[in-house]
């Protein structure tokens, strides 16, 4: 197995400017670790040539087109290559207009660009075709939360929740929509929701974070229990890194999330929901709009 690639960065390096002036604070710093940031898989490259071959030359039926375009949008998407993502959703959803994933995608990226009126109509085009389809309720909930409408992002993230009620990243995302508007009565709907979640889940220490079950210092040192991988290290941690960027950014501590938010993005997880939007955060915060 593999040694972790695991650094310590020092205070001097990161949050020269943000960081809390308690000995906690600097501790966690201190301690704070990080991986290598993944590379693009040979193997997305070697299908990305593959589908672009076989959608130049096959005589294929529009609709395997559409699928083969879907196909390689999703890979291009997968390694950071979101315009070109973009233009093959599009090409899918004109050979094959009820292709409901293209419109969940393109409603992700126009949030991403905050053209959320756009986004909410390729959601709302997703779910009318699929009304079972949980992800694009998820997806037009988080447009709907940087949208500025908490309210109607919490009653989407709220059926997102009911199809698995101890999913704790499902719980987070309805507290971050509910605190918006409600932070009082989320914190009372987060502790009631994280009784569902079991002890032994990781992503249970980011609620506990959240409650003040665990501080920071704590939080942060135990990022690398049970890690097995670099990979598994790499996912983990932009996870957290954008999730300590959120919480920092509820305590009014804008310096510091930007640092937490920057790390989620180096982490190079392009698919995670959090990498996504640490750079919509970034621009957010550098805007002045803090949710």
């Amino acid at each position: 197995m593999k040694k972790l690639a695991i650094l310590a960065l020092t205070t001097s390096f990161l949050f020269i400017q943000g960081c809390a002036s308690t000995s906690q604070s600097t501790s966690a710093v201190n301690n704070l670790v990080i991986a290598e940031p993944l590379p693009v898989n040979f193997k997305s490259e070697i299908a990305l040539a593959r589908l672009s071959e076989v959608i130049q030359r096959a005589e294929i039926s529009d609709a395997e087109r559409a699928q083969l375009y879907y196909d390689r949008g999703v890979i291009y998407d997968s390694v950071g290559l979101r315009n070109l993502a973009r233009l093959d959703f599009n090409r899918a959803l004109r050979l094959k207009p009820d292709l409901v994933d293209a419109y969940n995608f393109l409603g992700i990226h126009f949030t991403q660009m905050q053209e959320f009126n756009q986004a909410y109509d390729q959601f709302d085009s997703a779910i009318d075709l699929a009304p079972e389809h949980e992800y694009a309720f998820l997806n037009r909930g988080i447009a709907l939360y940087y949208g500025g409408r908490a309210e109607l992002a919490a009653d989407d993230l709220q059926v997102f929740l009911s199809k698995q009620t101890n999913d704790p990243y499902r719980i987070l995302w309805l507290y971050i929509a509910e605190r918006a508007y409600s932070p009082e009565q989320a914190e009372i709907n987060l502790r009631e929701r994280a009784q569902r979640v079991g002890d032994q889940v990781w992503a249970k220490q980011i609620i506990q974070l959240y409650l003040g079950e665990l501080s920071q210092h704590q939080f942060i040192g135990q990022l690398t229990q049970n890690v097995s991988s670099n990979k598994a290290l790499t996912d983990r941690l932009c996870e957290a890194y954008f999730y300590l960027g959120k919480h920092a950014q509820f305590n009014g501590q804008s310096k510091v999330a930007l640092n937490f938010f920057k790390l989620a993005l180096s982490t190079n997880v392009y698919e995670f929901v959090e990498h996504r939007y640490a750079k919509l955060e970034l621009d957010l915060v550098r805007q002045g709009e803090q949710f």
